[in-house]
């Protein structure tokens, strides 16, 4: 009889290093989207990953750094979001949804949008050149500009997580409450869909 082969471990050290850093960028996206990249401190987003906060120095060099790597790490989801084949309401309900799930990235973009953000990565303008396609291909009417389409639709995704106290005031729900997204998405799709033409 044979002795038992023994199973070579996953490398502990890789591991823990990945582990460090994922969680180093979840807590970080948690303090980010509570109180901007001016009020953030580098040792919250390192105890609440339960970290050294020289990990943040050693991964991404530094506060700026794990910023801008959340940038690129909503670049590269967004892509996903992005299909040129989906028709238009569809796609931002398709950012809707992703919100829903996930309302740090808007609560993050609002306090970039109104206390300025440190260098990260821009998107470019595709989303405009989209929208400009869709009209010129008879999707979408080309009564309301392109410009005013996407600033509209952009700020009815976010409305939910920007104004919660409004939404509650107005509508009478929370805007988490799975009732209340699923009315939302529903009557923004009907919203959406007049901008057909």
């Amino acid at each position: 009889m044979n002795p038992p082969t023994r199973r070579r471990a996953a490398n502990p050290a890789a591991t823990t290093s990945d582990d460090s850093r994922t969680r180093l960028l979840e807590a970080a996206k948690d303090v980010f989207a509570e109180k901007g990249y001016a009020g953030a401190r580098v040792q919250e987003i390192a105890d609440r990953a339960g970290v050294n906060k020289q990990l943040i120095n050693y991964y991404f060099g530094g506060k700026n750094g794990i910023y801008a790597e959340l940038g690129r790490q909503w670049l590269k989801s967004e892509t996903k979001l992005q299909d040129p084949e989906l028709p238009y309401d569809e796609l931002v309900l398709g950012y809707l949804r992703n919100n829903f799930a996930d309302p740090r990235g808007v609560r993050l973009e609002a306090w970039s949008e109104l206390t300025g953000r440190p260098d990260t990565p821009e998107p470019g303008t595709e989303d405009l050149a989209d929208i400009e396609r869709r009209q010129a291909e008879g999707e979408l009417s080309d009564t309301i500009s392109p410009a005013m389409v996407m600033l509209l639709s952009q700020a009815l995704v976010m409305a939910p997580h920007l104004m919660p106290d409004t939404v509650r005031r107005i509508f009478g729900s929370d805007p988490a409450e799975p009732g209340f997204q699923r009315d939302y998405t529903e009557q923004l799709g009907r919203l959406l869909r007049l901008l057909r033409a």
